[in-house]
C-alpha cells in the first residue's frame, strides 16, 4: 500500500453520506492488478472447467461431488486466499479475498453455499478470534481443504435475534472441558464438515459463548436428514444435535460471553462476501440471457431486437455494473482501513476485525442491494427464455431458485435494511459521523428561497453529481427529522427505517456507479465508456424514481401540516431533473452493446 494511502483522510464507514468522493479514491475492476487479473482467470478456469460443465450435477443433490470440487479448490489454494501466509494461506488483501469470492461463485449457488461457509464462517472466527495455538492446530487443515469448517449458531428459537439461543455449555467439575448440548439448525456443509464453530450459553450468561468442535460422532453429535430445500440442492444442509458433546476448555473461542459480537462481526464480513457471491450470478445469466436472445428468431428477426427485451437486458446489465461499482469500492475501503490499523501497530486479528466493523454499515446495503438484484436478473433470464427458462433442462430456473436464498441468509433483507440506519444513527451520536450539522442545514435550506439560476451542467456528469448531492439531503430530511420526532424509539418503527434505508441504499449505489465510470472516462476516454455512462444515468433515473416514492411514503407517515407540506416540496426540489434522459434511448444503447459482445463484458 501506498504512502499516499496511508496518509490520506480515508472516509470512514457511513461518511459518503454527508462528504464528497472524488472519482480518483474509489477503487474499481478496471483497477486489478495483474496478480488480481490472473487470479480471477485461474478461478474462473476452474469454475468453467469443474462447475458450469456440470452444472446439472448440483441440481440433482450430487453431495460428493459438491465435497470433491470443494478439495480441487483446496488444491488450487482457492480455499485460502484470506488466510495469513503463517497458517498457510495466501495472506491476501481485501480485494482480492472478495474477487475469488465473486468468481468462484456464479455457476452454481449450491458450491458458493459451501465455499461461503467454509472460507467465511467456519475458518474465519478462528483466524480473527483464535489463540495462537488454535490458529496452529486447525487453520491450515482448513485453508487446505484437508478439514472443512461449518458454523453452528442458527436454533429453531433463535434466527434473526442470535443471542436468544439455548444450546448450554456447562463447565465440568473439575474445569477441563465443556458439554455442550443443543440443537443448530440449517447447517451449511454439516454432512461433510470436521470441525464446528458452536455458539452456547454458558450458566445464564446475558451473551453467547463461541467454541470450536471438532465433529467426532462418538463425541454426542448426530446430524438430521439433508434439509429439502427451494434452490442450492447440492450444499448440504443439516440440523446438528449435541448432547453432552465435551469440549476442551482450551477451545473456547476468544473469551467468555463473547460468542454474540463474533457472530456479529463476521456476519459483516459475510455481507459483503455474500454480496460478491451474487455478482458474477448476475453476469452468467446476462451472458446467457444474451445468446438465447441472439439465437431465438421470433416474427423472422433475434429476439433481442424487440424492445421489450432490450428494456430487460439493459436493466439486468445495469443492475451487475452498479453492484460490481459499489461492492468493489467498499472493499478497498476495507482493505485501506485495515492496511492503516496495521500501521499503527495493530495485529491483522485487530486490524481485520476493525476494518471491516467501520463498514458495516456499507455491508448491509450491498447484501440488501444485490441480493435483490440478482432475483430480478434471474427472473427476468427466465422470461427471456420464455418456456424454456420455466424447464430444469436450462441452468435458468436453478440460477432462479438458488437466488432466493440470498436475501434470507447473513441475515434477512429486513434486518440488514433497518440495521444499516439503526448502525447510521449510532455512528452519528458517537460522533464518528456528522449527521446532526448537514440534516441542520438541509432543514435551513427548506426554510430558505431555492435558486432560480440555470447551472451550467456540460461537464460530464455535472447534472447526475448534483442530484445525487440532493439525494443526499432527501435522506438527511427524512432520517433527521424522524430521529427528532421519535429519538432512541425510532428502531420500533420499522416502516419508516426501511423506507430510509431504502434511500440510503440508493444513494450509495448511484454514486458509486457514478463515479467508476467517470475514473475510467478520465483515463480512458469518454468513447471508451459510452455504454458505462449510459448504465450510470440509467441507475441514476431509476433511484431517483426510489427515493421519490419511499421519501413521501416517509413523510406522509410521520410529518403532518405544514412541516409535511414544506418536506413534500423540498422532497421535489431535491428530486427534480433539469434535463430529463431518454431513458429508451439509454436502454438502447446499452442493450446493443450487449447484444453486439453476446455477453456481459464490463468486468
Amino acid at each position: 500500500m501506498s504512502t499516499d494511502t496511508l496518509t490520506k483522510d480515508i472516509l470512514r464507514g457511513g461518511q459518503f453520506l454527508v462528504k464528497e468522493t472524488d472519482c480518483e479514491d474509489v477503487f474499481t475492476l478496471e483497477d486489478l492488478n495483474e496478480e488480481q487479473k490472473m487470479m480471477r482467470e485461474s478461478t474462473k478456469e476452474f469454475v468453467d472447467r469443474e462447475l458450469w460443465a456440470h452444472w446439472e450435477r448440483f441440481e440433482h443433490k450430487d453431495y460428493a461431488y459438491t465435497e470433491e470440487t470443494m478439495r480441487k479448490a483446496g488444491e488450487l489454494g482457492l480455499l485460502s486466499v484470506a488466510v495469513p501466509e503463517a497458517y498457510g494461506g495466501m495472506g491476501m488483501g481485501f480485494v482480492s479475498t472478495m474477487l475469488v469470492c465473486d468468481y468462484i461463485s456464479g455457476a452454481t449457488g449450491s458450491f458458493s453455499t459451501a465455499f461461503g461457509a467454509h472460507t467465511g464462517i467456519g475458518t474465519m472466527p478462528i483466524t480473527l478470534y483464535g489463540t495462537e495455538e488454535q490458529k496452529q492446530k486447525y487453520v491450515p487443515k482448513l485453508a487446505s481443504g484437508e478439514w472443512f469448517g461449518a458454523y453452528c449458531l442458527t436454533e429453531p428459537g433463535a434466527g434473526s435475534d442470535a443471542n436468544s439461543g439455548k444450546t448450554k455449555a456447562v463447565l465440568s467439575e473439575d474445569g477441563k472441558y465443556y458439554s455442550i448440548t443443543g440443537q443448530k439448525m440449517w447447517i451449511s456443509n454439516a454432512g461433510f464438515c470436521n470441525l464446528f464453530i458452536v455458539f452456547a450459553r454458558i450458566e445464564d450468561d446475558k451473551n453467547i459463548t463461541g467454541f470450536i468442535v471438532e465433529n467426532d460422532p462418538s463425541n454426542g453429535i448426530t446430524l438430521g436428514d439433508e434439509e429439502k430445500k427451494l434452490g442450492i440442492h447440492s450444499s448440504s444442509t443439516r440440523q446438528v444435535f449435541f448432547n453432552e458433546t465435551k469440549v476442551p476448555v482450551e477451545n473456547m473461542l476468544s473469551e467468555r460471553g463473547n460468542g454474540f459480537k463474533i457472530a456479529m462481526n463476521a456476519l459483516n464480513v459475510g455481507r459483503i462476501k455474500l454480496a460478491a457471491a451474487c455478482l458474477e450470478a448476475q453476469r452468467r445469466v446476462i451472458n446467457e440471457a444474451a445468446k438465447y436472445a441472439n439465437e431465438r428468431i421470433q416474427f423472422k428477426t433475434p429476439i433481442i431486437n424487440f424492445g421489450a427485451i432490450k428494456a430487460k437486458i439493459a436493466d439486468m446489465a445495469t443492475n451487475a455494473y452498479a453492484d460490481e461499482s459499489a461492492c468493489y469500492r467498499a472493499a478497498k475501503n476495507i482493505e485501506d482501513r485495515i492496511a492503516i490499523r496495521e500501521a499503527e501497530g495493530n495485529t491483522h486479528q485487530e486490524a481485520e476485525l476493525k476494518g471491516v466493523e467501520e463498514y458495516a454499515i456499507e455491508c448491509s446495503i450491498l447484501k440488501v442491494a444485490v441480493s435483490e438484484h440478482v432475483q430480478h436478473t434471474s427472473d427476468e433470464g427466465i422470461q427471456i427464455f420464455g418456456g424454456m427458462g420455466f424447464s430444469a433442462d436450462t441452468p435458468m430456473e436453478s440460477a432462479w431458485r438458488d437466488a432466493r436464498i440470498s436475501r434470507i441468509y447473513e441475515g434477512t433483507n429486513e434486518i440488514n435494511r433497518m440495521l444499516a440506519v439503526g448502525m447510521l444513527v449510532k455512528k452519528a451520536m458517537k460522533g464518528h459521523v456528522d449527521l446532526l450539522g448537514p440534516a441542520t442545514a438541509v432543514g435551513e435550506e427548506l426554510m430558505g428561497i431555492p435558486s432560480f439560476d440555470t447551472p451550467d451542467f456540460t461537464e460530464l456528469f455535472s447534472e447526475e453529481k448534483d442530484l445525487i448531492a440532493r439525494l443526499k439531503k432527501v435522506f438527511l430530511m427524512v432520517a433527521g427529522s424522524a430521529v427528532q420526532k421519535f429519538g432512541p424509539d425510532l428502531e420500533k418503527h420499522q416502516m419508516l427505517l426501511t423506507a430510509a434505508s431504502d434511500i440510503l441504499i440508493q444513494v450509495y449505489l448511484a454514486e458509486s456507479t457514478l463515479l467508476r465510470t467517470e475514473k475510467n472516462a478520465k483515463r480512458f476516454g469518454e468513447d471508451s465508456q459510452a455504454a458505462q455512462i449510459a448504465m450510470s444515468k440509467l441507475y441514476l433515473y431509476r433511484a431517483v424514481d426510489i427515493v421519490i416514492q419511499k421519501g413521501k411514503e416517509a413523510i406522509v407517515s410521520f410529518a403532518e401540516g405544514d412541516e409535511q407540506r414544506m418536506m413534500l416540496m423540498g422532497l421535489k426540489r431535491f428530486t427534480k431533473y433539469t434535463n430529463q434522459p431518454n431513458v429508451v434511448a439509454l436502454r438502447t444503447q446499452i442493450a446493443d452493446k450487449v447484444a453486439a459482445d453476446n455477453g456481459y463484458t464490463f468486468d
